[in-house]
């Protein structure tokens, strides 16, 4: 008799063999539901660990890495996340970020005006409060202009925070940003910044300024021992100072002001024009009437644009379309490239 194993003819379903302990199922791309997650907000990060405040609960700081399901999904400073594992907090306990919620705001950057690769530096901020010195070092509008572009563009708040008035008067400074309805808080390098208090309790606040305008001097202020806070939401930095990335800490009386040292420029490179027109409502509709690829700065850079049409009718005043135009040209990179050298 024919041996069945060389007669493929007379094989049926019954000959094929199985491999023990394999499954005929196709593998499930579902991913893990995670129902026992607790909802936390990112407040540090050091060395591919994060450390999160669940529920917003200073007093409850958890380490946690990034789960292998999330890949490479970047996790940033006040992004909201979902963390399983061991989420008591205790001393060399790690949990996992198994979901990154999505962000209701953004502050982004460039390393320059030329690179592509933009950079969130903190999300889910309300305020983005731009630190500036009315004396010692002088105020530099170029960056105020350029921090205004980021947050208009990154769905912040912007609060502008003049220190030193006991050294200059804030008048000149105040009247080139009155047409920006722009929040100003004036405070002495000697005082009490009670009414920044008032602005920041109950929100998360995001800082910048450059570098000797007070800006620490507010930190330590608003938030009583703030090195050791920023020692403790470090999770894992074994006693190695954090001040090189951007970091939140909790107010007393509620809300998060995010400290960024690490910021030294903001490029604009992954902001359009329109981007920036959003923020000035009387001039939205308008701006679609414009040629394609207008920048809207006006004669000679672009002679067709509508928006002057606005102001000859009456619908807008010259103060709002001068004001900004000069934010566009900060983002097309003619203003001043010396008033955005480092911050911090």
């Amino acid at each position: 008799m024919a041996s069945r194993r060389g007669d493929w003819s007379r094989l049926d379903e019954t000959d094929v063999r199985v491999r023990p302990g394999k499954g005929t199922r196709p593998r499930s791309k579902r991913r893990p539901e995670h129902a026992d997650a607790v909802t936390a907000m990112v407040v540090g990060k050091d060395r591919g660990r994060w450390t999160c405040a669940v529920d917003r609960d200073p007093t409850h700081l958890v380490v946690a890495m990034r789960a292998r399901e999330l890949g490479r999904t970047p996790v940033v400073i006040g992004d909201q996340v979902d963390i399983v594992g061991d989420t008591s907090g205790d001393a060399d306990t790690l949990a996992r970020i198994v979901r990154v919620a999505d962000r209701t705001s953004v502050l982004r950057r460039t390393a320059d005006d030329t690179d592509a690769f933009e950079r969130v530096v903190v999300a889910n901020a309300e305020q983005l409060l731009i630190v500036c010195a009315l004396a010692d070092p002088p105020p530099r509008t170029g960056f105020i202009d350029r921090c205004l572009v980021a947050a208009f563009a990154g769905g912040l708040t912007p609060i502008l925070c003049l220190t030193k008035a006991d050294l200059a008067d804030p008048a000149d400074l105040l009247a080139a940003y009155a047409e920006l309805d722009l929040p100003v808080v004036v405070n002495r390098h000697d005082a009490e910044p009670q009414e920044l208090r008032e602005r920041l309790t109950d929100r998360v606040s995001a800082l910048v300024g450059h570098s000797g305008v007070g800006k620490s001097t507010l930190v330590n202020r608003l938030v009583p021992d703030a090195y050791r806070a920023i020692g403790a939401v470090s999770g894992v930095g074994k006693g190695r100072h954090t001040s090189t990335s951007a970091v939140a800490l909790p107010l007393p009386a509620g809300g998060w002001v995010v400290d960024t040292p690490g910021i030294r420029s903001f490029g604009l490179a992954h902001i359009k024009p329109n981007d920036i027109v959003a923020a000035f409502e009387e001039f939205v509709a308008p701006a679609e009437e414009c040629p394609s690829g207008c920048g809207h700065l006006g004669a000679p850079e672009d002679p067709g644009c509508y928006l002057d049409s606005v102001v000859q009718e009456g619908q807008a005043t010259p103060g709002r379309l001068a004001s900004l135009r000069r934010l566009l040209s900060s983002k097309a990179g003619v203003d001043d490239h010396t008033d955005r050298e480092q911050s911090g």
